[in-house]
């Protein structure tokens, strides 16, 4: 992902609107990208800062939200790939079943005869 990239999913990033591919490659490309990481501290102050004011509530620690915001965006891939690996293994299994399934059945018929 190039830093221009990056940037215009800044806002999305903020708003919660990635897709998780794209949130995967923004969270890879602002670990290693600096300038980006800056970036995206400014916005997401001016951001949480003007909610605050708006509701008159106050987290004092901005930076630290940011922080726990990217670490719940981690949590959310995470949860991610282990639903989708369970949903291939549910699948795999479902697969496995059924051809057992037929063979079995299979057997069964040419003991009997019908085959």
């Amino acid at each position: 992902m190039t830093c221009k990239e990056a940037e215009s999913l800044v806002m999305p990033y903020i708003k919660n609107e990635l897709t998780d591919e794209e949130l995967f490659e923004f969270l890879e490309h602002i670990e290693h990208c600096p300038e980006c990481r800056e970036e995206l501290e400014i916005y997401f102050t001016v951001d949480v800062g003007i909610r605050q004011l708006d509701s008159e509530t106050g987290n004092y620690n901005i930076k630290g939200a940011l922080e726990t915001a990217i670490e719940q965006s981690r949590e959310r891939l995470e949860a991610a790939r282990l639903v989708k690996i369970v949903r291939y293994a549910v699948s795999t299994l479902s697969v496995m079943a059924l051809i057992i399934t037929v063979l079995l059945q299979c057997r069964i018929w040419l003991q009997s005869g019908l085959i």
